[in-house]
Protein backbone atom coordinates (compact mmCIF):
# COMPACT_ATOMS: atom_id res chain seq x y z
CA UNK A 1 0.00 0.00 0.00
CA UNK A 2 1.21 3.48 -0.71
CA UNK A 3 -0.64 5.74 1.37
CA UNK A 4 -2.10 9.45 0.21
CA UNK A 5 -0.46 12.07 2.60
CA UNK A 6 -4.04 12.44 4.10
CA UNK A 7 -3.22 8.41 4.94
CA UNK A 8 0.08 9.02 6.24
CA UNK A 9 -1.01 10.64 8.88
CA UNK A 10 -3.50 8.45 9.91
CA UNK A 11 -1.55 5.88 10.12
CA UNK A 12 1.01 8.07 11.80
CA UNK A 13 -1.33 8.52 14.99
CA UNK A 14 -2.71 4.88 14.56
CA UNK A 15 1.08 4.18 15.23
CA UNK A 16 1.15 6.75 18.52
CA UNK A 17 -2.17 4.83 19.92
CA UNK A 18 -0.60 1.61 19.02
CA UNK A 19 2.81 2.25 20.91
CA UNK A 20 0.99 3.77 23.96
CA UNK A 21 -1.06 0.40 24.27
CA UNK A 22 2.38 -1.67 23.99
CA UNK A 23 4.04 0.38 26.47
CA UNK A 24 1.67 0.36 28.74
CA UNK A 25 1.11 -3.02 28.51
CA UNK A 26 4.83 -3.67 29.10
CA UNK A 27 5.14 -1.50 31.88
CA UNK A 28 1.83 -3.17 33.50
CA UNK A 29 2.74 -6.84 32.81
CA UNK A 30 3.81 -8.85 36.03
CA UNK A 31 3.74 -12.23 37.69
CA UNK A 32 0.12 -12.62 38.57
CA UNK A 33 -1.81 -10.65 35.91
CA UNK A 34 -3.97 -12.17 34.27
CA UNK A 35 -3.30 -12.82 30.24
CA UNK A 36 -6.72 -11.82 29.56
CA UNK A 37 -6.89 -8.82 31.06
CA UNK A 38 -3.82 -7.33 29.51
CA UNK A 39 -5.01 -8.25 26.46
CA UNK A 40 -8.06 -6.31 26.87
CA UNK A 41 -6.59 -3.56 28.49
CA UNK A 42 -4.90 -2.85 25.37
CA UNK A 43 -7.81 -3.06 23.23
CA UNK A 44 -9.48 -0.60 25.77
CA UNK A 45 -6.90 2.07 25.23
CA UNK A 46 -6.93 1.26 21.40
CA UNK A 47 -10.90 1.82 21.62
CA UNK A 48 -10.82 4.44 23.77
CA UNK A 49 -8.37 6.96 21.75
CA UNK A 50 -10.76 6.65 18.68
CA UNK A 51 -9.17 3.61 16.52
CA UNK A 52 -9.91 0.06 16.53
CA UNK A 53 -7.63 -3.47 17.03
CA UNK A 54 -6.60 -4.53 13.74
CA UNK A 55 -6.63 -8.10 15.00
CA UNK A 56 -6.82 -9.53 18.54
CA UNK A 57 -4.43 -8.27 21.23
CA UNK A 58 -2.02 -11.37 21.99
CA UNK A 59 0.23 -12.02 25.11
CA UNK A 60 2.05 -14.84 24.06
CA UNK A 61 4.74 -16.72 26.80
CA UNK A 62 8.23 -18.88 26.25
CA UNK A 63 8.09 -21.20 23.40
CA UNK A 64 4.95 -19.76 22.27
CA UNK A 65 6.26 -17.68 19.37
CA UNK A 66 2.92 -16.25 18.72
CA UNK A 67 -1.56 -16.16 18.61
CA UNK A 68 -2.12 -16.70 22.45
CA UNK A 69 -5.26 -15.30 22.70
CA UNK A 70 -7.00 -15.34 25.50
CA UNK A 71 -10.88 -17.02 25.66
CA UNK A 72 -13.50 -14.91 27.38
CA UNK A 73 -13.14 -16.76 30.29
CA UNK A 74 -9.30 -17.30 30.43
CA UNK A 75 -7.61 -17.53 34.08
CA UNK A 76 -3.94 -17.51 32.74
CA UNK A 77 -1.67 -15.69 34.54
CA UNK A 78 2.00 -14.57 34.04
CA UNK A 79 4.59 -16.13 36.14
CA UNK A 80 7.79 -15.08 37.20
CA UNK A 81 10.40 -16.37 34.74
CA UNK A 82 8.24 -15.96 32.00
CA UNK A 83 8.95 -14.70 28.31
CA UNK A 84 5.99 -12.92 26.91
CA UNK A 85 5.43 -11.29 23.87
CA UNK A 86 2.92 -8.67 24.11
CA UNK A 87 1.60 -8.07 20.00
CA UNK A 88 -0.73 -5.15 19.57
CA UNK A 89 -2.18 -3.05 16.83
CA UNK A 90 -4.28 -0.49 15.90
CA UNK A 91 -6.58 0.72 12.76
CA UNK A 92 -8.40 3.57 11.89
CA UNK A 93 -10.55 3.42 8.87
CA UNK A 94 -8.48 0.14 7.80
CA UNK A 95 -5.57 1.88 8.01
CA UNK A 96 -3.52 -0.66 10.01
CA UNK A 97 -0.46 -0.51 12.31
CA UNK A 98 1.31 -3.71 13.82
CA UNK A 99 4.02 -3.95 16.35
CA UNK A 100 5.07 -5.53 19.34
CA UNK A 101 7.88 -5.80 22.10
CA UNK A 102 9.02 -8.93 24.58
CA UNK A 103 9.15 -8.52 28.12
CA UNK A 104 11.76 -10.39 30.42
CA UNK A 105 9.54 -11.93 33.96
CA UNK A 106 12.61 -13.11 35.35
CA UNK A 107 14.40 -11.65 38.32
CA UNK A 108 18.20 -12.19 36.73
CA UNK A 109 17.46 -11.28 33.44
CA UNK A 110 17.89 -14.55 32.37
CA UNK A 111 15.61 -13.63 28.60
CA UNK A 112 17.56 -10.91 27.82
CA UNK A 113 20.49 -11.93 25.32
CA UNK A 114 17.49 -13.81 23.20
CA UNK A 115 15.39 -10.25 23.38
CA UNK A 116 18.23 -8.04 22.61
CA UNK A 117 18.81 -10.76 19.75
CA UNK A 118 15.51 -9.83 17.97
CA UNK A 119 16.09 -6.16 18.72
CA UNK A 120 19.43 -5.51 17.56
CA UNK A 121 18.15 -7.71 14.15
CA UNK A 122 15.00 -5.73 13.60
CA UNK A 123 17.35 -2.55 14.06
CA UNK A 124 19.92 -3.95 11.58
CA UNK A 125 16.71 -4.60 9.03
CA UNK A 126 15.68 -1.00 9.55
CA UNK A 127 18.68 0.32 8.53
CA UNK A 128 18.91 -1.47 4.87
CA UNK A 129 15.25 -0.61 4.38
CA UNK A 130 15.67 1.42 0.93
CA UNK A 131 13.69 1.12 -2.11
CA UNK A 132 14.22 -1.57 -4.37
CA UNK A 133 16.28 -3.60 -1.36
CA UNK A 134 15.48 -7.41 -2.30
CA UNK A 135 13.21 -8.67 1.35
CA UNK A 136 15.93 -11.74 0.94
CA UNK A 137 18.74 -9.36 1.62
CA UNK A 138 16.83 -8.23 4.28
CA UNK A 139 16.48 -11.46 5.66
CA UNK A 140 19.63 -12.37 5.08
CA UNK A 141 20.81 -9.98 7.67
CA UNK A 142 18.16 -10.64 10.07
CA UNK A 143 19.73 -14.55 10.42
CA UNK A 144 23.28 -12.93 10.83
CA UNK A 145 22.57 -10.82 13.78
CA UNK A 146 20.69 -13.90 15.34
CA UNK A 147 23.27 -16.24 14.73
CA UNK A 148 25.99 -13.95 15.54
CA UNK A 149 24.49 -13.67 18.97
CA UNK A 150 24.21 -17.52 19.29
CA UNK A 151 20.85 -17.98 18.56
CA UNK A 152 18.42 -18.94 15.20
CA UNK A 153 15.95 -17.16 13.33
CA UNK A 154 12.59 -18.59 12.84
CA UNK A 155 12.27 -19.56 9.38
CA UNK A 156 8.85 -20.22 8.98
CA UNK A 157 7.51 -16.98 10.04
CA UNK A 158 7.89 -13.12 8.11
CA UNK A 159 7.61 -9.64 8.36
CA UNK A 160 4.69 -7.99 5.92
CA UNK A 161 3.06 -5.63 4.00
CA UNK A 162 0.27 -3.58 5.05
CA UNK A 163 -2.40 -2.55 3.25
CA UNK A 164 -6.21 -1.22 3.97
CA UNK A 165 -8.35 -3.66 6.33
CA UNK A 166 -5.47 -6.13 5.00
CA UNK A 167 -3.26 -7.11 7.69
CA UNK A 168 -0.76 -9.63 5.55
CA UNK A 169 0.30 -7.88 2.28
CA UNK A 170 2.58 -8.58 -0.10
CA UNK A 171 6.24 -8.05 0.22
CA UNK A 172 6.53 -11.31 3.16
CA UNK A 173 10.15 -9.98 4.46
CA UNK A 174 11.57 -13.41 6.20
CA UNK A 175 14.17 -13.96 8.95
CA UNK A 176 16.66 -15.61 6.23
CA UNK A 177 17.41 -16.47 3.04
CA UNK A 178 14.52 -18.99 2.29
CA UNK A 179 13.34 -18.30 -1.56
CA UNK A 180 11.50 -15.37 -1.09
CA UNK A 181 10.40 -13.47 -4.07
CA UNK A 182 9.78 -9.50 -3.59
CA UNK A 183 11.76 -5.69 -3.32
CA UNK A 184 10.78 -3.15 -0.89
CA UNK A 185 8.71 0.03 -2.74
CA UNK A 186 9.05 3.95 -2.55
CA UNK A 187 6.18 4.62 0.27
CA UNK A 188 4.94 1.58 0.92
CA UNK A 189 3.84 0.52 4.57
CA UNK A 190 5.31 -2.78 6.00
CA UNK A 191 5.79 -4.68 9.43
CA UNK A 192 9.27 -6.61 10.23
CA UNK A 193 9.59 -9.15 12.94
CA UNK A 194 12.13 -11.17 13.83
CA UNK A 195 11.90 -14.28 16.21
CA UNK A 196 15.40 -15.22 17.66
CA UNK A 197 15.56 -19.02 19.40
CA UNK A 198 18.07 -21.17 20.58
CA UNK A 199 15.39 -23.91 19.43
CA UNK A 200 14.80 -25.41 15.89
CA UNK A 201 13.65 -22.41 13.92
CA UNK A 202 10.71 -23.18 12.96
CA UNK A 203 7.12 -22.99 14.85
CA UNK A 204 3.89 -25.25 13.73
CA UNK A 205 0.48 -25.08 15.17
CA UNK A 206 -0.37 -26.24 18.79
CA UNK A 207 -3.63 -25.60 21.08
CA UNK A 208 -7.19 -24.11 20.94
CA UNK A 209 -7.53 -20.80 18.37
CA UNK A 210 -9.12 -17.97 19.63
CA UNK A 211 -8.58 -16.00 16.38
CA UNK A 212 -10.11 -15.78 13.36
CA UNK A 213 -10.77 -14.39 10.32
CA UNK A 214 -13.91 -14.19 7.78
CA UNK A 215 -12.48 -15.37 4.45
CA UNK A 216 -15.18 -16.45 2.14
CA UNK A 217 -18.87 -15.26 2.26
CA UNK A 218 -20.43 -18.72 3.52
CA UNK A 219 -23.34 -20.98 2.11
CA UNK A 220 -26.94 -20.16 3.38
CA UNK A 221 -27.57 -22.23 6.46
CA UNK A 222 -29.95 -22.47 9.67
CA UNK A 223 -27.05 -22.99 12.12
CA UNK A 224 -25.62 -19.84 11.04
CA UNK A 225 -27.58 -17.37 13.43
CA UNK A 226 -27.94 -13.63 11.49
CA UNK A 227 -27.24 -11.35 14.61
CA UNK A 228 -23.64 -13.20 14.85
CA UNK A 229 -22.67 -13.34 11.09
CA UNK A 230 -23.42 -9.08 11.01
CA UNK A 231 -21.83 -8.96 13.96
CA UNK A 232 -18.37 -11.11 12.68
CA UNK A 233 -18.81 -9.40 9.36
CA UNK A 234 -18.52 -5.99 10.58
CA UNK A 235 -14.67 -6.38 11.09
CA UNK A 236 -14.59 -6.59 7.42
CA UNK A 237 -11.87 -9.30 7.02
CA UNK A 238 -9.67 -8.86 9.56
CA UNK A 239 -8.95 -11.37 12.65
CA UNK A 240 -11.35 -11.51 15.78
CA UNK A 241 -11.04 -12.99 18.55
CA UNK A 242 -14.05 -14.48 20.76
CA UNK A 243 -13.94 -12.07 23.37
CA UNK A 244 -14.92 -9.41 21.23
CA UNK A 245 -18.85 -10.76 20.97
CA UNK A 246 -19.64 -11.70 24.79
CA UNK A 247 -22.75 -9.45 24.48
CA UNK A 248 -24.02 -11.67 21.68
CA UNK A 249 -25.93 -15.17 23.05
CA UNK A 250 -23.53 -17.68 23.63
CA UNK A 251 -25.30 -20.83 21.75
CA UNK A 252 -26.34 -19.58 18.38
CA UNK A 253 -22.64 -17.56 18.10
CA UNK A 254 -20.68 -20.53 19.19
CA UNK A 255 -23.44 -22.52 16.19
CA UNK A 256 -22.44 -19.88 13.79
CA UNK A 257 -18.64 -19.61 14.01
CA UNK A 258 -18.58 -23.60 14.37
CA UNK A 259 -20.55 -23.81 10.77
CA UNK A 260 -18.53 -21.54 9.63
CA UNK A 261 -15.42 -22.62 10.15
CA UNK A 262 -16.78 -26.15 9.23
CA UNK A 263 -17.63 -24.05 5.44
CA UNK A 264 -14.01 -23.00 5.21
CA UNK A 265 -14.91 -19.77 5.18
CA UNK A 266 -13.78 -18.68 8.99
CA UNK A 267 -9.90 -19.77 9.62
CA UNK A 268 -8.62 -20.31 12.49
CA UNK A 269 -5.47 -19.41 13.87
CA UNK A 270 -4.22 -21.79 16.86
CA UNK A 271 -0.85 -20.70 18.66
CA UNK A 272 2.29 -20.86 17.20
CA UNK A 273 5.08 -22.55 19.16
CA UNK A 274 8.52 -23.30 18.79
CA UNK A 275 8.80 -27.01 17.79
CA UNK A 276 11.65 -28.11 20.18
CA UNK A 277 10.00 -25.53 22.49
CA UNK A 278 12.18 -23.97 23.46
CA UNK A 279 11.85 -19.64 24.05
CA UNK A 280 11.34 -17.11 21.62
CA UNK A 281 12.03 -13.66 21.72
CA UNK A 282 10.49 -11.48 19.38
CA UNK A 283 10.16 -7.44 18.37
CA UNK A 284 8.41 -5.50 15.26
CA UNK A 285 7.58 -2.42 14.38
CA UNK A 286 5.66 -0.91 11.18
CA UNK A 287 7.21 1.01 9.12
CA UNK A 288 6.83 3.81 6.06
CA UNK A 289 9.41 3.88 3.51
CA UNK A 290 9.61 7.76 2.88
CA UNK A 291 12.01 10.11 1.25
CA UNK A 292 14.17 10.58 3.39
CA UNK A 293 14.35 6.83 4.28
CA UNK A 294 12.60 4.76 6.97
CA UNK A 295 10.10 6.42 9.43
CA UNK A 296 9.13 4.02 11.83
CA UNK A 297 5.62 4.48 12.87
CA UNK A 298 5.06 3.00 15.88
CA UNK A 299 8.26 3.75 17.80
Amino acid sequence: MIPTPAELETLREAGRIASKARNWAAETIKPGYLLRELQEGMETMIRDAGALPPFPAQTSRNHVAAHYCSSPNDNTIFEENDLVKIDVGAHIDGLIVDTGVSVDLSNDGRWGSLIDAASSALDAAIAMCAPGVDVEDIGERVEEVINNAGFRPILNLTGHGLGRYTLHDTPQIPNARIGLKGTLEAGSIFAIEPFATSGDGYIEDDGKPEVFMLELSPKSSNKIDPESFEAIESWRGLPIARRYFNDLPKKPFERTLKELVKQGALREYPPLVEVARHHVGWKEHSIWLGPNGSEILTA
